[in-house]
């Protein structure tokens, strides 16, 4: 794995098995944001990067603007109300990710159309955990990538945030929230279960992580074009090897 100095989490999410084959790697990378990111990172993802998703809100995007030129970032806030609301009102993650699935489907698609273009595309917000998770998990299940990887992939994330920073940050949250139950975790952990069972309540709802797409204006053109730019063929006479997580 690629360690970028001051970017939280950044990976190639390739390597993960699909119907027909398996993820592209170069193709679809997540992090968190890239304010802090040093010159040998900057270099790194300019070369291996042609588009940026940016999933943060302005405020966010003001106080840590990213410090990589010169690659194209689209800007597509998922949180469409104050995220201090979340804390007040003792959210679960689970919470939140069915929030942005009900509440912002038009920048989900328009985040996974980014990626249906089929260049390599860095998603990320702030963490690069939660709205970054649910993009991620929606453009590889929509694809056909193996539930138990995708779920893994997500799980990493918690332990690619330096332990120090998570334990500061759930202090000071549990800190300024003490009525919320939820505080001291929202922001520094990404357990495997809450991905299973948000994946799992798409699937009861819509269906299918395709499915809901296209029920929120991914057209069957775009979906295959996804699943081009994301997936590659393995030839009926290879041997597969199937994994349960990436490394």
């Amino acid at each position: 794995m690629v360690v970028l100095q001051g970017v939280v989490g950044f990976r190639d999410v390739g390597g993960i098995p699909a119907e027909g084959g398996m993820i592209r790697t170069g193709r679809l990378f997540r992090s968190g944001h890239l304010a802090a990111a040093d010159a040998d990172g900057a270099m790194f993802l300019k070369t291996s990067v042609a588009r940026i998703v940016d999933l943060r809100s302005d405020e966010e995007a003001q106080a840590d603007a990213t410090a990589v030129a010169g690659i194209p970032i689209t800007r597509l806030p998922l949180y469409l109300g104050s995220t201090r609301s979340f804390f007040e009102q003792d959210f679960s993650l689970g919470e939140i990710y069915a929030h942005l699935l009900a509440e912002s489907s038009a920048q989900l698609v328009d985040a996974v159309r980014v990626i249906a273009a089929g260049e390599p595309t860095l998603v990320h917000c702030t963490a690069g955990k939660d709205r970054t998770g649910v993009v991620i998990a929606l453009a590889l299940s929509a694809v056909g990538a193996e539930r138990n990887a995708v779920v893994a992939d997500y799980a990493r994330t918690a332990d690619l945030i330096p332990a120090g920073h998570r334990r500061a940050t759930s202090e000071r949250l549990a800190a300024k929230y003490p009525q919320s139950q939820h505080a001291w975790m929202l922001a520094t952990e990404s357990p495997a279960e809450v991905m299973a069972q948000t994946l799992s309540d798409l699937d009861a709802r819509w269906g299918s992580a395709s499915a809901y797409l296209r029920a929120h204006g991914l057209t069957d053109d775009e979906l295959a074009a996804l699943g081009a730019a994301l997936v590659e063929p393995i030839p009926a006479s290879a041997p597969v090897t199937t994994r349960g997580a990436h490394a």
